[in-house]
């Protein structure tokens, strides 16, 4: 390979590095996950012929939305982040990206996601999807190091987007929409709190204030995590009961619920990082599986 061309990828080399930084301030794992909760309240609100165009469209105007809120989180975080092993290496704390294009990144697409569900989605979704922006950005992020109630607060802001894919085909906020919101709303405390456990040590180091952090025994953080897996038992059997999901859907609601909720009783009987990371795989199979099993639920 001549001298010439090692020039010449050099600084398209440098071009994908920096496309890279600016995708992972997009979190993505976390916005892919919003965006599956979206696509399935959209088809699940539309059944059987979901409008695929404004269901597309409040799919990108999400992922605008999605990505302004984690930039503009790890901008605030960014100083708490630079003590933590797990976060260190994110493109602010680690000197790749500066604050003011993190802050530009932010805003620009924020007031972009925003302004295009309102103009290519509806109204209602454009406003929820301001309200899940805000309460990330503006409550959830600063409360991190004030309260250990702050997972309260983000678990809204989270479930929020299953009701953006609702209103994104026109459906109207009723019970079915209210039982979509709780399930992804109550899912987050057994994932979130096996989180917490097995970063708590970081989570002190960098002054966030934790369950897992202002009670190093794990008791509160045990209890939350069992308290919210059984509430979502009966819950997650709802859409079985209101039209959408039949009786194979009921079955596997309810399978998958008793085993997320013993998997919380474990944690809460013995906190350790072992049984926190079986909690969190059990989440992580869980609300995948249950969405799924819900759209299969017609012909299943």
């Amino acid at each position: 390979m001549s001298t010439s061309t090692l020039v010449c990828d050099r600084p398209r080399a440098a071009v994908w590095v920096r496309l890279g930084d600016y995708l992972e301030l997009t979190k993505p794992k976390i916005a892919a996950l919003e965006l599956v909760t979206v696509a399935v309240a959209g088809c699940l609100a539309g059944w059987p012929s979901p409008a695929a165009r404004p269901l597309a469209h409040a799919l990108l105007g999400t992922a605008l939305v999605a990505a302004s809120a984690s930039a503009l989180n790890q901008w605030l975080e960014r100083h708490r982040d630079a003590c933590m092993e797990r976060t260190c290496q994110r493109p602010l704390p680690a000197g790749r990206l500066s604050s003011l294009e993190v802050l530009l990144f932010g805003g620009l697409t924020g007031m972009l996601g925003i302004g295009y569900l309102a103009l290519a989605v509806n109204l209602p979704t454009a406003l929820l999807g301001a309200l899940s922006w805000l309460l990330y950005v503006a409550v959830y992020t600063p409360m991190k190091a004030r309260s250990p109630i702050n997972t309260v607060v983000g678990a809204v802001a989270g479930a929020v987007p299953i009701l953006m894919g609702w209103t994104a085909v026109g459906g109207r906020l009723n019970l079915a929409a209210a039982t979509l919101f709780l399930i992804v709303y109550l899912w987050q405390f057994p994932h979130f709190m096996a989180i917490a456990w097995i970063y708590r040590q970081q989570y002190a180091q960098a002054g966030m204030q934790m369950l897992s952090v202002v009670d190093p025994s794990g008791r509160r953080a045990g209890v939350q995590a069992v308290c919210s897996a059984l509430a979502l038992v009966p819950v997650s059997l709802v859409p079985a009961v209101v039209s959408f999901a039949g009786p194979t859907y009921f079955a596997w609601a309810l399978v998958l619920g008793l085993g997320q909720a013993v998997c919380a009783v474990l944690f809460w009987r013995r906190p350790s990082e072992t049984s926190a990371r079986v909690l969190l795989r059990a989440s992580l199979v869980y609300l995948p599986t249950l969405l799924l099993m819900m759209l299969l639920g017609p012909f299943v």
